[in-house]
């Protein structure tokens, strides 16, 4: 977010901060509205609440908007399906209970939200006009204005529904207190971490050890179906190195597409933004107070980046000392906008208010409406064109060979490969699940080959190297594997197996000798390992590399001296010994008192949402109100 000038993240976090579930990292599900349903449940239903029903197609239109912006792994849609259907079903009970209790949104409410989103749709207190407005959605949203204004009011049933269960809801000293404690109660550990994998390369196995291991496990060594195919390639990578493109084609590509290269007015900024929005008259009076202490180092001579990572609460900007980038007119909230295209390269803004705070704003550069020449940028066309091109002349060829290969069953890739000069190689013997990166390791290409017969000649696939014609050679039947041929998985499988059993051992040896009295860096290292010293944590940190304060919560409740039981971390082993313990400085409490009291609230405010929402769904499937048919989904995340 970029303050006044990011109002497009900032209106999603508004918009859909209750409708709105986030996946991962950087991933914004958008509940699209949907039309009634019919009452009948048809067999691309996954769900129904009262009449209303959620379908594949609607999950399917979620996983594709998602998709679009991070792509994700094929096994993995199923999982991400799943929570699509979670907040779909949710959004509509909450519209069900909502009718059921009365609880409506008026048009005015709508309207008085979309000023705050969207303050550029309005001038003074009316509309513009309607091809304007949609515009404004369109660029700011990506979206039409029936799902824009309609997720506008699903996000305020939902604001509804979340102040009726939390409102209520307060915060007690001993609240406070048990929070305090487990932020600022302190730990070091004297630690030694064991890892299997460091202990492996130390292993070896003689001949008998390994022929046990094999017999004793030998149904486990399985070599699967294998196979081999030739290959001819049309290697768009050495057509690319052909291609020569004329000045010629470069002025056409740029007239084409010469909208693409107009600038129009623009101003490079920074800004310092201090926020009001949601505070009272008295916190903005001392904020107001903050703003103008600010700005009085930056007329002064302070180095704006630097005021700006230490004042600034825009968290997009912050840390890039409150770089915004290149603004354009219409970006904007009004105020800003006729600030920062006022200055001069160079100039720093008075105090700047908007509805989202107070903003100190300086220009970097600043620019007016203008084509760039194609001098200028001529040579960033010829790249892409280039590619453009090599893909088309690669395409071209692939769609002779198809309509060669059409033409007769009887033609052969060595036919092929004489009329279209393809260089014809041939692959080591493959399984369905090894990689084959000759060929780019495509899926669709290995997919082919264990589609085909032998003598097959496949169409031509597109590769990232580009297109190949696929001739199965041999196929290589699963088979019981030789000592011979899974020699080196046997042996891989038997150091883990050592390993692990090593660093379990010397783990318990560890802890042993620890709480005998022996000295913790000496009993480590006479076992091979080193001991280490953390930093002193609270639970909400961490040893980093080894360990979080969740995973040593036992050590909370130790007293200095004490050794912890041997603590399993997947395949590795931690032993440890509390070096000292600080207790909270209670003079911190009344510092933290105000954050602490707010994360709490939110935390207990979430917890009784969450309670909400599972009695409301047990509530309306035992009244027969909701009906969930997931297996409906098992069609996400599969690879056929």
């Amino acid at each position: 977010m970029a303050g006044g000038t990011d109002n497009r993240k900032l209106g999603y976090r508004i918009l859909l901060g209750a409708v709105v579930l986030v996946l991962g990292g950087s991933m914004l599900l958008y509940l699209v509205p949907q039309a009634p349903g019919t009452g009948d449940v048809s067999t691309d239903t996954v769900a129904q609440v009262g009449d209303q029903k959620v379908t594949v197609a609607e999950v399917r239109q979620q996983l594709n908007q998602i998709e679009q912006r991070n792509p994700l792994p094929k096994p993995m849609e199923g999982f991400y399906a799943k929570r699509i259907l979670d907040q779909l079903v949710f959004t509509k009970e909450l519209e069900y209970e909502a009718k059921r209790l009365g609880i409506t949104i008026s048009n005015e409410e709508i309207a008085d939200r979309i000023r705050q989103l969207l303050p550029t749709a309005f001038n003074g207190g009316t509309v513009i006009a309607m091809d304007q407005y949609t515009q404004e959605v369109q660029n700011r949203f990506q979206m039409t204005v029936p799902v824009f204004e309609d997720l506008v009011r699903q996000s305020m049933v939902a604001e509804k529904f979340q102040k009726l269960v939390t409102d209520g809801i307060s915060v007690g000293p001993v609240d406070l207190q048990d929070e305090f404690r487990y932020r600022n109660e302190k730990v070091k550990l004297d630690y030694a971490l064991i890892k299997p994998e460091d202990l492996e390369s130390k292993i070896t196995l003689d001949d008998a050890e390994i022929k046990a291991a094999y017999e004793k496990n030998k149904p486990k060594y399985q070599v699967p179906e294998r196979r081999v195919v030739r290959y001819g390639l049309v290697d768009v990578n050495q057509m690319r190195q052909n291609v020569r493109i004329s000045d010629d084609q470069l002025k056409a590509q740029y007239q084409q597409n010469i909208q693409q290269y107009q600038v129009p007015n623009r101003v490079h900024a920074e800004h310092i933004l201090l926020f009001t929005k949601g505070k009272t008259d008295a916190e903005v009076a001392e904020i107001k107070k903050k703003a103008e202490d600010v700005l009085k180092q930056v007329k002064k001579g302070g180095n704006f980046e630097d005021l700006a990572k230490k004042y600034s609460e825009d968290p997009g900007s912050k840390d890039k000392g409150g770089d915004l980038g290149w603004i354009i007119e219409k970006q904007t909230v009004p105020e800003f906008e006729k600030a920062a295209f006022s200055l001069n390269k160079g100039q720093v803004s008075d105090l700047v208010q908007t509805v989202y705070g107070f903003h100190i704003i300086k220009v970097l550069d600043k620019e007016t409406a203008h084509t760039r020449p194609f001098d200028e940028i001529k040579d960033s066309l010829r790249a892409p064109l280039l590619l453009t091109e090599a893909d088309k002349q690669a395409s071209d060829e692939a769609d002779k060979l198809t309509a060669e290969i059409r033409k007769s069953n009887k033609t052969t890739l060595d036919d092929l490969a004489r009329e279209y000069h393809l260089t014809v190689s041939e692959t080591r013997p493959i399984g369905q699940t090894e990689p084959l990166l000759e060929l780019g390791n495509s899926q669709d290409v290995k997919d082919a080959i264990f589609r085909q017969r032998v003598g097959d000649v496949s169409l031509p696939v597109r590769t990232d190297r580009g297109y190949v014609v696929l001739s199965l050679k041999q196929i290589l039947p699963a088979h019981q594997g030789s000592l011979e041929e899974v020699r080196d998985k046997v042996i891989g499988d038997l150091k883990r197996e050592k390993a692990n059993e090593q660093a379990r051992a010397k783990a318990d040896e560890l802890a042993k000798r620890a709480k005998a009295g022996e000295n913790f860096d000496a009993a480590a290292k006479s076992l091979g390992l080193e001991a280490k010293i953390s930093e002193a944590f609270a639970r909400n940190g961490n040893i980093a590399g080894a360990a979080s304060g969740k995973q040593l919560a036992a050590a909370f409740q130790m007293k200095t001296g004490d050794v912890g039981l041997p603590l399993s971390l997947g395949a590795n082993w931690l032993v440890y010994r509390v070096a000292e313990k600080q207790e909270p400085n209670p003079a911190d409490f009344e510092k933290q008192k105000k954050e602490i009291t707010e994360q709490v609230l939110q935390n207990k405010r979430s917890l009784a949402f969450e309670a909400f929402r599972t009695s409301l769904e047990n509530r309306l499937k035992q009244e027969g109100k909701l009906k969930l048919m997931p297996e409906r989904l098992k069609t996400f995340g599969t690879l056929g």
